[in-house]
């Protein structure tokens, strides 16, 4: 079987995607999505916030994943779900399986990467204790709650302060259970101020930073935890361990984009991100295969996981139809002095459009500094920021003649104190 454009997964950013090959004149696409239906991660985010940017009103996740799903329906753009992609190659080669048709190779043009991202377990904490039912991610918590109408315990404690646990900890005290705390072991939360005013402080739940869980306590079900506080180095101080009574423990320690398929076929990978090192375009280091989505990085915005599967659509569209430029002139993308990644990673002159949109992490808490770009001497961009976090990123906008002129091939994203 032969494609022009192969998109795999069918969350948000694989559909936007989608729909933009399509906007752009590629009319051959197939989305392939494990699932049982459309719409990703999104199905079971039931609380609103989505789409402020997209369509300047608030959704909720599946109202924001119906308006692409609807708009792939409209387009005629065929789909495949309850399909597993197994392998991808270098030659852009897709092996995937579902049980009406059993194995399927297919000999695509161009590849968009959209499996989004996986939780971090338990098993990559090193937690102490038995193995008690009880213990959940966030997300999956989330799915049974949400989608599958289950309550998953009465007395709850949450490790980690990421976003999906801040929701749960709201979703589980509507739902009547009692969130006894949110441990983080950071001194900072990695989720989103809203997040800690609206799910935690409206509700009266303690965020305890810099403290985690050092034991888990129960045979047959979860009977509570052993607490501490950490020092400077994240070891946990002995004269602050404390026993909290619970039933259940959910984990929200992080995501990790899924790229065991990237790596298959010989994709670069960045080490902070985790995902594909991509280009203006959202391309990978293998030529034809792009990126988009939280399969790249993680965004705490779904909004901006459209606008850059958008630029993964238009990028694959070009590429299929030979219209791309030759790349040019490149220029690497870095960061440092606070600034932890940026993507893209590399900007190839002859190909953007009149600007770029840099995407951004910090590694601490930040007051009253400058975020600043230059080529290492001369200052292309800079902005005053009167507070920056590693839950929220952020993201610079720059005009393409502002880079035109630059000195050397290595352009630096930082923070000025």
């Amino acid at each position: 079987m032969h494609r022009d454009l192969v998109i795999i997964g069918g969350g948000p950013a694989g559909l936007a995607a989608a729909i933009k090959a399509r906007e752009e004149g590629i009319d051959d696409i197939l989305v392939i999505e494990r699932d049982i239906e459309l719409g990703g991660i999104l199905k079971q985010c039931i609380h609103n916030g989505f789409g402020l940017h997209i369509f300047g009103e608030q959704l909720t996740g599946p109202e924001y994943a119906q308006k692409f799903i609807d708009k792939l329906l409209e387009l005629g753009i065929e789909y495949k779900c309850d399909t597993m992609v197994l392998n991808i190659t270098d030659n852009k080669k897709v092996t995937a399986v579902n049980t009406k048709d059993g194995v399927i190779e297919i000999q695509a043009k161009a590849i968009i990467l959209s499996m989004g991202c996986r939780e971090r377990p338990r098993g990559a904490l090193n937690i102490p204790g038995s193995r008690p039912a009880g213990i959940f991610t966030a997300g999956t918590a989330q799915r049974f709650v949400n989608m599958e109408g289950y309550k998953i315990g009465e007395k709850i404690v949450i490790l980690g302060s990421g976003d999906i646990g801040l929701i749960m900890a709201r979703r589980l005290t509507l739902e009547g259970s009692q969130v006894k705390m949110v441990l983080e072991i950071m001194p900072y939360s990695s989720g989103l101020k809203r997040n800690i005013v609206q799910c935690l402080d409206d509700f009266g739940i303690p965020l305890l930073l810099n403290h985690t869980v050092v034991n888990i306590h129960g045979k047959e079900r979860v009977g509570g935890v052993t607490i501490a506080k950490v020092d400077a180095n994240r070891k946990p101080i002995p004269e602050t361990f404390r026993y909290v009574e619970c039933d259940t423990l959910l984990l929200s320690v992080g995501l990790i984009p899924e790229n065991e398929l990237s790596k298959n076929a010989g994709i670069v990978l960045d080490k902070v991100t985790g995902g594909p090192r991509v280009n203006e375009s959202m391309e990978t280091s293998v030529e034809g295969i792009f990126a988009c989505g939280n399969v790249v990085q993680v965004h705490d915005l779904v909004d901006n996981v459209t606008k850059e599967s958008y630029l993964a659509g238009l990028g694959a569209a070009k590429y299929i139809k030979g219209t791309a430029g030759n790349g040019g002139r490149e220029i690497e993308t870095y960061g440092r002095n606070g600034v932890r990644y940026v993507v893209p990673q590399k900007i190839r002159l002859d190909d953007m459009d009149d600007e770029v949109n840099l995407f951004l992490r910090v590694d601490n808490i930040y007051k009253d500094v400058y975020l600043s770009v230059s080529d290492g001497g001369k200052t292309i961009y800079k902005v005053k920021k009167r507070i920056v976090a590693p839950g929220e990123m952020e993201s610079v906008r720059l005009k393409k003649d502002s880079i035109l002129n630059m000195e050397n091939d290595k352009l630096f994203v930082e923070l000025i104190r």
